[in-house]
């Protein structure tokens, strides 16, 4: 069915990670023949266009996103180690839709029914709030929910002062809780151990 948002929706993967729990790059991994990255890029682009693919590894994964993904060179900061914060900011500052679905690349369990789930509490949310997040409890789950593209400007405000890290400058706005039925779409697969388990399922 047809959703009435992805007219006003685009979507960015972050895909810059270093994989060091896993020993390989978790984009490539392959869950049931697929790559994680193209199968999530594949899934999302029924519903969100366009969809950026911010990484440092732009050569790497053109073969295997669909033609009409944007990827997107990161940059890393001076002296830095980049984090999925400033990637973010970098890919956001190319969206001209109003809701940006922000996802990282390792999400296996990621489902059409979430995402159609999701979508209909975009319009309950509320002016004030810059995001709609599932929350955990350590806070917000970041990599894995919707925001404003205008949340920009405070985002660059928080890097320019310093902020690296998603959960204080979450902390520092307003964010509506964006409701998951089933929590094991959330996954992230960081290890071999939990690749194991993924795949023999």
């Amino acid at each position: 069915m047809e959703t009435p948002f992805k007219a006003d929706l685009s979507a960015i993967i972050l895909a810059g990670g270093k994989s060091s729990r896993m020993g390989k790059d978790k984009a490539l991994i392959e869950i049931r023949g697929v790559p994680l990255l193209q199968r999530s890029a594949t899934l999302i682009q029924e519903y969100a266009n366009p969809i950026y693919i911010i990484t440092p590894w732009i050569e790497r994964y053109q073969k295997i996103v669909p033609s009409s993904c944007h990827l997107l060179q990161e940059v890393c900061l001076p002296g830095e180690t980049q984090g999925p914060l400033v990637g973010f900011a970098q890919a956001l500052s190319y969206v001209k839709t109003e809701w940006v679905l922000l996802l990282a690349c390792d999400l296996p369990n990621l489902t059409n029914e979430a995402v159609k789930e999701w979508l209909q509490q975009l319009h309950q949310v509320s002016d004030e709030a810059i995001a709609c997040l599932p929350r955990h409890q350590k806070g917000w789950d970041p990599l894995c929910g919707f925001y404003r593209s205008s949340c920009l400007t405070f985002l660059e405000s928080f890097i320019q002062a310093g902020g690296r890290s998603f959960q204080p400058w979450l902390h520092s706005q307003s964010v509506q809780e964006l409701f998951v039925s089933d929590r094991s779409v959330l996954f992230n697969c960081n290890t071999p151990e939990e690749l194991k388990i993924i795949n023999s399922e």
